[in-house]
């Protein structure tokens, strides 16, 4: 993807230290820790009050959940500047650099508008004295892009991180809440949820494509608690190709649903009749059509969701991306808990049944420890019982910014899988674990699916040589 910008940056820079990108890079890398105890927020809405409370001037969309959330981002990015809006986008993580964080009209942040808006803020914070870590640093940042830009709307990801805390979203959409060894209703997940929905008030609206009548009960109590407007769950799958309607379709129907609601009650609230739109309510038309009507329509067809849907490119790059081109076809997929690897696993049978495979080998290497590695196995065992297949498994290093813990203790693992009679092997660099992948499996026919975490598929971009997107 290029690097462009609709407008250059042009905001005051502080009197301070002008750093390089690579200097940025740098600060940023070190401050993620940094500030831990600040629950109270005051660090970023002090230097949020710095920019003219930014926070509070932009229309913003929030999309959180455990899964799911940078494709419904991605494809309600496209759907709303389909209907002809500036739409930003702040989301984490990134693969390789940083500016993968901030897009405006699907389209990344420059390196210099990147670095000028970075000394900027930083250079702000050093002068107010305050001592923001890295992600409010980020999320001011994408505040002061989206502004110089004149976004009609920001789409946010919510994570764990309490920044968050400081929008008034017009729009809160939960993708799916499915945490690990939690039942639905447990209190954790009531929690999770809650902390998802902090933000909502009166006016925001909130939709979920979560499929769990627990859980979506538990959104509406919280809903109807803050008066804030309930829109019916999504039920549908978007129509996409096979066999992205499987996998993607929910997502994809929520991003439907997220872009028709702020269009209708927020971009065009007032409009009568919007013209070359797919998504606005129009009245309908009385009596039968004129002949000229109909021939209008015929030379002029009016598009449609339908059609968007057909048109559109159903992947994301390094959350499930199929590299058809290389020998053997590569699958990458920065699955790392077990619903994601449940989506991982169905998407192989189904590029399975499309095409039957000759060799598969699954080249993992998993950050998150919170993954219950019993379950998990028995995930794998389960699939390979259908589906023959071998597994690589290899260390790598968490990358800054990254929910990421340390790697799974590689030889554990190796031990527990080989119990379940499933075919195993350990390497110790990740070079050497896609080489072998690679020979394991027919060069045709075969597929090789990198996954585990974000770490490794920055591993896998690194390896050939490729330093950004």
């Amino acid at each position: 993807m290029k690097n462009t910008n609709k407008q250059s940056i042009k905001a005051d820079v502080t009197l301070g230290k002008q750093r390089g990108y690579n200097e940025v890079i740098e600060f940023l890398d070190a401050n993620w820790a940094t500030n831990p105890a600040d629950k109270s927020l005051s660090c970023i809405k002090k230097l949020d009050t710095a920019f003219g409370n930014l926070s509070q001037k932009i229309n913003t969309i929030f999309v959180g959940g455990t899964n799911g959330k940078s494709l419904t981002i991605n494809f309600a990015t496209k759907l709303l500047q389909a209907e002809g809006l500036q739409v930003g986008a702040f989301s984490s993580p990134h693969i390789l650099i940083y500016n993968e964080r901030f897009t405006l009209n699907s389209e990344t942040i420059s390196n210099k508008a990147f670095t000028d808006i970075a000394n900027d803020v930083i250079n702000t914070a050093q002068a107010e004295g305050l001592t923001p870590n890295s992600y409010e640093i980020l999320t001011i940042m994408a505040l002061l892009y989206f502004k110089a830009n004149n976004v009609d709307v920001a789409l946010i990801e919510v994570n764990n991180h309490p920044a968050t805390a400081l929008f008034a979203p017009k729009i809160s959409a939960i993708t799916r809440v499915t945490l690990e060894n939690e039942a639905p209703a447990s209190e954790e997940t009531e929690l999770y949820i809650k902390g998802l929905l902090a933000t909502a008030t009166k006016d925001t609206h909130v939709v979920s494509a979560d499929q769990s009548k627990l859980n979506l009960q538990i959104m509406l109590d919280m809903v109807q608690k803050k008066g804030a407007n309930w829109d019916m769950p999504i039920r549908k799958l978007a129509p996409l190709i096979y066999p992205f309607e499987q996998l993607h379709g929910r997502c994809a129907a929520l991003a439907e649903r997220i872009a028709y609601i702020y269009v209708n009650f927020f971009a065009n609230k007032d409009a009568v009749v919007v013209a070359d739109t797919i998504l606005t309510k129009q009245k309908g038309r009385r009596g039968r059509p004129t002949l000229e009507a109909k021939r209008q329509s015929e030379l002029n067809p009016k598009k449609t969701v339908e059609q968007f849907w057909k048109d559109s490119q159903s992947m994301l790059q390094n959350r499930f991306q199929l590299l058809e081109k290389e020998k053997p076809t590569l699958l990458l997929d920065n699955a790392n808990n077990l619903d994601a690897f449940k989506n991982l696993l169905l998407g192989i049978r189904l590029l399975h049944y499309q095409r039957p495979l000759i060799g598969l080998t699954l080249l993992i290497s998993c950050n998150n420890n919170t993954t219950d590695l019993t379950e998990f196995l028995k995930l794998l065992r389960y699939f390979f019982k259908k589906t023959s297949g071998t597994i690589v498994l290899c260390p790598v290093k968490p990358l800054p910014g990254h929910d990421d813990n340390a790697a799974w203790d590689i030889e554990k693992v190796i031990n527990d899988t080989k119990s379940m009679k499933i075919k195993a092997k350990a390497c110790a660099t990740f070079k050497e674990a896609f080489e072998t992948s690679c020979k394991s499996v027919d060069e045709r026919h075969g597929l090789v699916v990198v996954t585990g975490s974000p770490a490794i598929i920055a591993e896998y971009w690194k390896y050939k040589g490729v330093k950004k997107f």
